[in-house]
């Protein structure tokens, strides 16, 4: 039988799925049952720059990024409420004595400010490793790329040397130059990169005048934007890659292995169908494996890569004319 274990970011896993940061890891149960299903890892549902903030009683208002818009403050405010530091802390704790999986924390920011040193506590609770996730929207024309795209060197460089457990982050696409950008990162001395999250989309209620949220759950085509990067920078990059988006089934992530990705972030297919996917996916991973004659995940990762491509082109947008040229 072939050996689907693999190493990311230096953490042995049993298998290369992830269960991503979600309200399905956001209590002990819960990650129990993800271990118990299968999964490979767990990320733990973020904590957000604001909450951190907001109990430790730093930059409560006004803070760089102005990110306290109109009701903003009072939502965190109660958000936290049920939230509180020391109880992420506890269950960075729990889950630990609870599975023998590896048990990743996450943070979800947007400044490198005082709320990097939580990152230690985080360590001392015992979490394997963590997940930063940075989402800069380049929306205000008074701001240069190099003002945004500095925001994620300075919080991975601040993070990495405040702790020793190894940190991914889990990126956008958001850049001018995406792939120069993506080795930079990987320089400051990151375990991974993650390809890509998913954030906020606004809708309107067209009635109620009302701003919505639109695209909560990823769909099996958002597979095809981070498939093409995992590949272009698989082999180019300092750390390891890991996929996030569009995974729904074994075949999407068969391919994201075959692309570079040494781990494989899911939650909008467990969120539909259920933990028992995990499973699922696992063995058409296993069959496919011992079909194509693959020993250990190690042959199958990066096969496809655009580093080990025979035509490199075919990531590239001289294919759009073939593939697309001839619909009328």
């Amino acid at each position: 039988m072939a050996d689907i274990s693999t190493t990311w970011m230096g953490l042995k896993l049993r298998n290369p799925v992830i269960v991503a940061s979600s309200g399905l890891t956001g209590t002990l149960e819960n990650v129990k049952a993800a271990a118990a299903h299968g999964a490979g890892a767990v990320v733990l549902k973020s904590l957000f720059e604001e909450q951190i903030q907001l109990e430790s009683g730093s930059s409560e208002s006004g803070n760089a990024q102005d990110y306290y818009y109109a009701q903003a403050e009072d939502y965190i405010r109660e958000y936290t409420r049920g939230n509180a530091l020391s109880a992420y802390l506890d269950l960075i704790r729990q889950c630990k004595d609870a599975v023998d999986i590896p048990v990743i924390a996450s943070i979800n920011c947007v400044t490198h400010g005082e709320w990097t040193a939580f990152a230690s506590e985080i360590e001392r609770a015992g979490a394997d490793g963590l997940e930063i996730n940075i989402f800069v929207l380049p929306s205000d024309p008074g701001k240069s790329c190099s003002d945004n795209e500095r925001v994620y060197v300075d919080v991975l460089d601040t993070v990495s040397k405040a702790v020793r457990i190894p940190v991914a982050a889990k990126i956008s696409s958001y850049f001018s130059g995406l792939a120069s950008e993506a080795v930079k990162l990987s320089a400051t001395g990151i375990g991974s990169l993650v390809l890509f999250n998913r954030f906020f989309s606004p809708d309107f209620d067209i009635e109620t005048f009302d701003v919505t949220a639109s695209g909560v759950f990823s769909s099996p085509t958002d597979l095809y934007h981070s498939l093409r990067w995992i590949a272009i920078l698989s082999g180019r990059v300092q750390c390891d890659l890991a996929a996030s988006t569009g995974v729904h089934d074994g075949s999407a992530l068969i391919k994201q292995l075959l692309a570079g990705a040494r781990a494989v972030e899911i939650a909008s297919v467990l969120y539909r169908k259920g933990l028992g996917e995990i499973g699922i996916m696992l063995e058409e991973l296993e069959q496919y494996m011992d079909r194509h004659m693959f020993f250990s995940l190690d042959e199958l990762v990066g096969k496809m890569s655009m580093a080990r491509a025979d035509n490199p082109a075919v990531y590239e947008r001289v294919q759009f004319m073939k593939y697309f040229g001839g619909i009328h």
